[in-house]
């Protein structure tokens, strides 16, 4: 792309966001779509609005994003911290703030595997885990 913009990656769960920023108008576009387009809910918007409110730097910059994985919750988690990671690139100053907001820190929870022999991942079947009616 252009010579002053700014690439990182945000990951939450399965997604994955590919996040480019640049000096703008603060358009925000995810897979080709406006932002309120993609993630339906407001809440999400808000979620992904974060950094650049904590930082003001909201309508600042245009950020496109490139997102796959996961649902539109854990998308919007990803993209977040894409954001986050690229807002540091372009003024360090700025990590103190993300950090404090805990921005830059990647949520290292994933869903667990489901195990064999039982209905969900730690759900034993009834006859097993002692539940017997009487």
């Amino acid at each position: 792309m252009k010579e002053n913009t700014y690439y990182a990656t945000g990951r939450r769960k399965e997604a994955v966001a590919r996040v480019w920023l640049t000096p703008g108008t603060g358009k925000i576009e995810v897979n080709g779509k406006p932002l309120l387009e993609y993630f339906k809910r407001e809440t999400l918007k808000m979620l992904v609005e974060q950094p650049l409110e904590v930082t003001d730097t909201l309508g600042k910059y245009d950020i496109y994003a490139k997102i796959h994985g996961g649902g539109l919750s854990g998308q919007a988690g990803a993209l977040r911290l894409g954001i986050s990671r690229s807002l540091v690139k372009v003024n360090e100053d700025l990590r103190q703030k993300l950090r404090q907001g805990g921005f830059l820190t990647r949520d290292p929870r994933v869903v667990e595997r489901k195990k064999y022999g039982q209905q969900k991942l730690a759900k034993a079947s009834s006859s097993r885990s002692g539940n017997k009616k009487i």
